[in-house]
């Protein structure tokens, strides 16, 4: 995949100073030797991503990483859109959700140039660095690096949804957790209903994400999950039920309330891929909601 050569990666920082690397990693993410992919994808994600921090560069690698996925030739389409993820919502837990944007970021929005230079100026030039001289500001800028970051994904949500219908169900299981995190496309929940059911992870992944939209479930929402209580899956069962106790809580099928009575009985095990929280902490979310 060509890199953009309009963005100035010298004129950009990651955790480790300039960022003139960046595009030699992300040239190496469709490289034929797995181990290089591996050592760029590493290289990378701890640069722009660094313990969840992000960085004037992190925002830039947003659409080239997007193009990666949208590449179906790409390898390890699943691990970039790993490393996406880190990128634009940072270490957040999906105790967070639903995500709303403006509040989170509304500390960034009193950042001037100014400090953001002072704070890069501390960090990379000084010989002995004394972060405390910007420590009024610099948690602001930090946080309007992540602002960035996750601006910039949210212009490309429309792939994200394409993602949804992708013949690679790890992709699929990664986009719906993704997605959850903007504002819902109007398609999103039929996109979501759409995921076949014996993809395992791909549909406990897109059960989950519809159980974070609002409002009661449509048609096709419904048709999916009440189908999804009968899946021989665990995973499946658990989650659907999940959706159906958080989103229609008043006309619970009988099923579904057994289904998270006896996962909460057994400590239901195991994590959907992408999602932050256990399955069991999202069985005890959803007995919450129901006030149970």
């Amino acid at each position: 995949m060509s890199i953009p050569s309009s963005t100035d990666w010298a004129g950009l920082y990651h955790a480790y100073g300039r960022s003139v690397d960046v595009p030699g990693h992300l040239a190496a993410l469709s490289a034929s030797d797995p181990a290089v992919r591996r050592a760029a994808m590493s290289a990378l994600a701890d640069s722009v991503c660094h313990q969840g921090t992000r960085w004037p560069a992190s925002a830039h690698v947003v659409a080239p990483l997007v193009a990666l996925v949208d590449t179906p030739s790409t390898p390890d389409r699943d691990t970039v859109l790993h490393v996406l993820h880190a990128v634009a919502i940072g270490n957040l837990g999906d105790g967070e959700l639903p995500f709303e944007p403006t509040r989170a970021f509304a500390e960034a929005d009193r950042v001037r140039p100014a400090d953001e230079d002072e704070v890069l100026r501390v960090l990379f030039e000084e010989e002995d660095p004394d972060i405390n001289a910007v420590a009024d500001v610099a948690d602001a800028v930090a946080l309007r690096w992540a602002a960035e970051a996750y601006r910039a994904a949210e212009r490309h949500t429309a792939s994200f949804l394409g993602w949804l219908r992708d013949p690679d169900p790890a992709v699929v299981t990664l986009a719906a957790a993704l997605l959850v995190w903007f504002s819902p496309l109007p398609e999103l929940s039929g996109a979501l209903a759409a995921v076949p059911c014996d993809t395992t992870d791909a549909r406990a992944s897109a059960n989950l994400a519809l159980a974070h939209l609002p409002g009661h479930p449509g048609s096709d929402e419904l048709e999916a999950l009440t189908t999804c209580l009968a899946s021989p899956d665990k995973a499946v069962r658990v989650t659907a039920a999940i959706a159906l106790a958080r989103r229609q809580a008043a006309a619970l099928p009988e099923v579904a309330l057994t289904i998270l009575v006896q996962a909460d009985a057994v400590a239901v095990s195991g994590v959907v891929q992408g999602w932050d929280r256990s399955l069991r902490g999202h069985v005890a979310v959803a007995l919450r909601h129901l006030g149970l």
